[in-house]
C-alpha cells in the first residue's frame, strides 16, 4: 500500500485547466501519519500551488472551548490559514461511516465568520469499495450548518486504487471543474494554463 501511494501520479500530459490567482487551502483530515489523505492533500498542493493544512502533521488539541486549547499554535494556524482562503477543498477519510474524529475535531474550532459563503470541494477517503459516501455526506451536513457554500460536486478515493490512471485523471477533472465555477471567478482574471503530468 505504501508503495501504491508513493507512486501515485498524475496520469494527464499536457491537460489544460484555468488558473486564476486566488488562494485556495486544501485540508487533509485524517490524523494518521501516511494517511492516503495526506498522499490526495500533497498532490493537490502541489500540482494546483494551493496551500496545505494537514491534520497528521499539525496536530491539534481536543476542542474543549477553553482558551488555552482555542489559542495553541495549531490551531491559531489553522483558523488564519481558513479566513485566509478565498476556498477550501477538504479531504475527509472515512472512518466507520463517518468523518475522521480528527477532522470533526478541527471543524469544532470553526464558526460561521470564517464558512459563511465560502467554497467548499469535498472529497473522501475510503478502502476495499466501501464508497466514502456516508463521510461526504456527514461532512456536508456539518458545513451546511456553518453556511458554507459547499459544491455539488464531489469525490471518492479508493485507497486501493491509486495506481489507476483513471483515478488521478477524474479527481484533475473534478478539482478543475470545482475551480470554474463562476461564484469562485467571477470578475477574476483567468488565464489558460498548461499543466504536464508529474509525480508524488
Amino acid at each position: 500500500m505504501l508503495a501504491s501511494r508513493e507512486s501515485f501520479r498524475l496520469s494527464i500530459s499536457y491537460k489544460k485547466y484555468r488558473r486564476v490567482n486566488m488562494s485556495v487551502l486544501v485540508i487533509s483530515g485524517s490524523g494518521r501519519d501516511q494517511s492516503v489523505s495526506s498522499v490526495v492533500g500533497n498532490w493537490i498542493s502541489s500540482e494546483f500551488g494551493f496551500k496545505h493544512f494537514n491534520l497528521s502533521k499539525n496536530k491539534l488539541p481536543v476542542f474543549d472551548g477553553s482558551e488555552l486549547t482555542t489559542e495553541s499554535q495549531n490551531v491559531q494556524l489553522m483558523l488564519t490559514e481558513m479566513k485566509k482562503a478565498e476556498a477550501i477543498i477538504m479531504i475527509a477519510p472515512e472512518y466507520h461511516g463517518a468523518i475522521s474524529g480528527a477532522l470533526k475535531n478541527a471543524l469544532d474550532y470553526t464558526n460561521n465568520d470564517i464558512f459563511e459563503e465560502k467554497p467548499v470541494l469535498l472529497l473522501a477517503v475510503a478502502g476495499g469499495g466501501k464508497g466514502g459516501i456516508n463521510a461526504l455526506n456527514n461532512l456536508r451536513t456539518i458545513l451546511r450548518a456553518l453556511y458554507a457554500d459547499v459544491s455539488p460536486r464531489q469525490f471518492v478515493v479508493d485507497s486501493d486504487a491509486l495506481d489507476e490512471p483513471k483515478l488521478s485523471e477524474n479527481l484533475f477533472d473534478c478539482i478543475n471543474g470545482f475551480l470554474l465555477k463562476k461564484s469562485i471567478f467571477d470578475r477574476r482574471e483567468v488565464s489558460d494554463y498548461t499543466l504536464s503530468g508529474g509525480e508524488l
